[in-house]
């Protein structure tokens, strides 16, 4: 009986530890979930205005003359700024997911040991539990 109560106790407080981790991964991750957002909208944006850069793309006839050259260099600047802007935000938006896919990784791995923790606990008892024989005559 006292072992009984020993396990349950061990096995709420094993759900009690992982239930105050996942507020503390939540919680840090909130910020990130905000940041990933926010540079989802980033993205978007860059590739809504180079879009727009790339409609009217530069005629090489006009590239020939030198009025047009000055034309198309900004052009060209432009759109390889916005490129590397784009790359940018890309590269940061990859970063934060790759912090919430790990969070993510962790909290699996977390449910996979308590699983297992209660497997164990579940067949330990089960063990403990004498089977009624049934008497035949």
């Amino acid at each position: 009986m006292n072992q009984a109560v020993t396990q349950m106790f061990s096995v709420s407080f094993s759900k009690y530890l992982i239930y105050q981790k996942l507020d503390i991964l939540v919680m840090s991750n909130m910020s990130t979930g905000k940041t990933a957002y926010e540079l989802r909208g980033k993205i978007e944006k860059i590739e809504i205005e180079l879009s727009e850069l790339n409609k009217n793309p530069p005629n090489i006839q006009e590239v020939i003359s030198s009025t047009n050259t000055l034309r198309l260099n900004e052009q060209l600047s432009k759109i390889n700024n916005k490129q590397n802007e784009l790359i940018s935000a890309h590269a940061q938006y990859s970063s934060v997911m790759e912090k919430l896919l790990t969070a993510v990784f962790e909290i699996q791995m977390d449910l996979k040991d308590i699983l297992k923790e209660q497997s164990t606990l579940i067949s330990s008892q089960a063990k403990k539990k004498p089977k009624a024989k049934s008497k035949t005559k």
